[in-house]
């Protein structure tokens, strides 16, 4: 499933204006830290560990307006900690923002 990185860069568009090198390095460190939670969650051991990375991960989520990101992150706290499937799609998701 894609999802549009548009409000990501509309998020960092408003935030730094017309500095581009400030809005990639923005993204970079969004990228780096949805990431990071994403691979937290993928190694969590116990519940309360994914629960946590997922909820910081809708947090920075809805922090750069990625909703689409906000509702998979959702997603994983609604549903069964250790999901494989909700975390392929949280990684999905995550590289369709990198690539785009």
């Amino acid at each position: 499933m894609a999802y549009d990185p548009g409000a990501l860069n509309a998020s960092l568009a408003a935030a730094v204006g017309a500095d581009a090198g400030l809005m990639a390095e923005l993204r970079t460190a969004f990228l780096d830290s949805a990431s990071r939670q994403a691979d937290l969650m993928g190694r969590a051991r116990c519940d309360a560990n994914w629960r946590f990375a997922a909820a910081r991960l809708k947090s920075l989520a809805a922090s750069f307006g990625a909703t689409g990101l906000v509702a998979l992150a959702d997603e994983a706290l609604d549903g069964a900690p250790g999901d494989p499937v909700v975390l392929r799609k949280l990684l999905a998701a995550i590289e369709d923002f990198a690539d785009a």
